[in-house]
């Protein structure tokens, strides 16, 4: 079954008419974790391959119990045995081979499921709100169906809130067509738009910056390889996203958005704002803000105060790279993440003492800045991605094809083009949400929407069904 296939938006939405024939809490939670075990089976039968899942489920289980009933100052250690082990399972590169597990296991989803268990037992050791946690409450928020694969990363005050809760989330008529054209518009992107910039076609264009290919096919292929991917990433991450909020809202369950129109972000900063949200709030909220606190704790001038405040995006940037993979390439992802937002903190911090603060606001609202803004952050981005995608020796193979130079030329083409072109979209985007009627916008109405979505629905059931196009692999999947 697909992450984003047909047979798994039945099967999502089988779950939550099964959900919604009983309101008693024991129901819904039963209905959650008979879907969620059935969901495990059914991308792994074996259940010999889930052992070392387990073990750490139970680690996490204990070290919250732990932290929780005998000693919050435990924390820091049970945080640290947790990331070992959670290293050794996903065998990063710098481990020995030896030390590894020599029978196949799976790991889908445990990158996710870190972040949660990380969540319960840093929260079992703070404050007086500490999580009420049972067996059954650790398994559902953990092993969730929704939220298993790709996130998003939710809280478990969140989570308990909705799913214990005496009175769940109203499911009215008008919530569920919204949720149904959620579902259809997500499974558009992957299914279609997605299948369109599949990153498949890489290995195509990568033939064609080979030294013996005509100069003018080397730039082509390298500027479809820039520009293309972080296209096809958005659509089928985000729309798997779609698909899975959505059938977590048919079940009464609220989980928290992931993607807020990333691509009209004006600066890097702002882009992990709207790109991964859940992801970019969890390192904010365990990494950012306590290492921020502990610098300002011992510094007292305020010009290293910011420089401290740079660290910090830094450090925590740079973990995001390392979270995504176990290899070389994501560390230097990290790097260039770290890096990025780095500048930009930099760039902020510089200007509004050059300018002032008000003179500042001014020009980040000027469109023209905000324009460039737009584009350069595209352009830093889908550089990043090179080390997200590929490996060193496909990276060599470019730039010694393009040459240093070039290379530049290309970035420079890249960044005035994408500058030009979302600013085109970002007008075009507002002259279609022009026209208002009582209730808003007209593309906004429920008619609209429902022309809308038919036609997005059926597109997507044609090019699946006639076509026989598989729906890609999520690509967050394998984190």
């Amino acid at each position: 079954m697909g992450s984003a296939s047909i047979q798994f938006v039945v099967f999502g939405l089988a779950a939550a008419v099964l959900a919604n024939l009983g309101h008693a809490r024991w129901w819904r939670s039963s209905v959650l974790l008979l879907a969620s075990i059935a969901f495990l089976y059914l991308l792994e039968p074996d259940p010999l391959t889930y052992l070392p899942l387990a073990g750490f489920l139970l680690l996490a289980y204990f070290a919250c119990w732990v932290v929780q009933h005998k000693s919050p100052r435990l924390v820091g250690w049970s945080v640290l045995i947790l990331v070992l082990v959670y290293i050794w399972l996903k065998k990063y590169t710098f481990l020995p081979q030896a030390s590894f597990l020599r029978f196949p296991y799976f790991t889908l989803g445990l990158s996710y499921i870190f972040f949660r268990v990380l969540h319960l037992v840093i929260e079992s050791g703070e404050g007086k709100d500490k999580p009420r946690l049972t067996p059954l409450s650790y398994l559902l928020y953990t092993l969730n169906f929704t939220t298993l694969l790709s996130g998003p990363i939710q809280r478990y005050a969140d989570f308990i809130r909705d799913q214990h809760a005496i009175e769940p989330p109203p499911l009215g008529i008008r919530v569920a067509g919204l949720q149904l054209e959620r579902i259809i518009r997500g499974f558009f992107k992957v299914n279609v738009l997605a299948i369109l910039l599949d990153g498949s076609r890489q290995d195509a264009l990568l033939q064609l910056t080979h030294p013996y290919a005509p100069m003018p096919m080397r730039y082509l292929a390298a500027l479809k390889l820039s520009v293309v991917y972080p296209f096809f990433l958005y659509c089928n991450f985000s729309g798997y996203i779609d698909i899975v909020i959505a059938l977590a809202r048919l079940m009464r369950l609220r989980l928290p958005e992931n993607f807020d129109r990333p691509f009209s972000a004006s600066s890097f900063l702002d882009f992990w704002n709207r790109w991964h949200i859940t992801l970019s709030n969890w390192l904010k909220t365990y990494v950012f803000n306590p290492l921020l606190i502990a610098f300002m704790r011992r510094i007292a001038s305020p010009g290293l105060q910011s420089a401290s405040a740079i660290f910090c995006f830094f450090v925590t940037f740079f973990l995001i790279g390392l979270w995504h993979g176990r290899t070389a390439e994501f560390i230097f992802f990290g790097l260039l993440l770290g890096a990025g937002v780095a500048v930009n903190k930099t760039w902020q911090v510089a200007l509004t003492a050059l300018l002032g603060r008000k003179r500042y606001n001014s020009l980040s609202s000027n469109p023209i800045y905000v324009a460039f803004g737009r584009g350069l952050t595209f352009s830093w981005f889908a550089f990043t991605l090179y080390w997200f995608w590929s490996s060193w020796s496909q990276i060599h193979s470019i730039s010694s094809a393009i040459g240093l130079l070039p290379w530049l030329g290309v970035w420079s083409f890249i960044w005035l083009t994408a500058t030009m072109v979302l600013a085109a979209w970002e007008i075009l985007r507002a002259l279609l949400l022009a026209p208002k009627v009582a209730s808003g916008p007209l593309l906004l109405t429920r008619y609209a929407r429902v022309v809308y979505a038919t036609a997005l629905g059926f597109v997507a059931v044609v090019m699946v069904l006639l076509l026989n196009q598989p729906a890609p692999e999520i690509v967050y999947k394998a984190f």
